[in-house]
């Protein structure tokens, strides 16, 4: 009897796992990126706390981007659409890797031709380094072809927290909408 007991409770254990698996991937515990202190565009610093109660996407990025970038925005804006009145319980926060050409009115006015609800936050040069190293994600400057220009190549995930305020997933820059409608949905309950 002790065994059948021991079965079933394996079982529905297994089903329940079965139930929270993620389409992105799952780095539920993930020592790294636990916080930020950053300013948003009218000079306020804002952390994850700041969030807390939303599920809360982070990519990494700048606004001169050609094609990751604004692609993922929009992404973004489609998943927040998608997710419906749901869609009011996600906070997008896009963080600058070039806080040299990414001003506070820059930003401002990049997150919001996306959705007025999207965040741009600006590290300084200073904070830049150790903020890449605590979210494990790359930048560097990219030699352009005009003399003084450049670009930057940088990591293209975005980082999911739930409501909690909890790093739970890294969705790679190619997932689908519905893919990660999906999951937000599991972290919003």
């Amino acid at each position: 009897m002790k065994r059948r007991a021991f079965l079933f409770a394996m079982a529905a254990l297994l089903a329940a796992c079965g139930e929270q698996a993620f389409k992105a991937t799952d780095i539920t515990g993930a020592e790294f990126g636990r916080d930020f202190a950053l300013a948003d565009p009218s000079g306020q610093v804002r952390t994850l706390a700041d969030f807390k109660g939303k599920a809360v996407l982070i990519f990494f990025g700048f606004t001169q981007c050609p094609d990751v970038c604004p692609t993922t925005l929009a992404k973004m804006r489609e998943v927040k659409q998608a997710l419906g009145k749901d869609g009011d319980r996600v906070q997008v926060l896009f963080i600058t890797v070039d806080p040299e050409r990414d001003t506070p009115e820059l930003l401002k006015a990049y997150t919001a031709a996306f959705d007025p609800a999207f965040l741009g936050l600006r590290p300084t040069p200073e904070q830049l380094p150790a903020l890449a190293k605590s979210f494990k994600i790359f930048y560097q400057k990219a030699p352009g072809k005009a003399p003084g220009s450049y670009s930057m190549d940088h990591s293209a995930m975005s980082y999911v927290y739930d409501p909690q305020g909890r790093l739970r997933l890294a969705v790679a820059h190619n997932a689908d909408v519905k893919t990660i409608v999906e999951d937000l949905k599991k972290l919003l309950g």
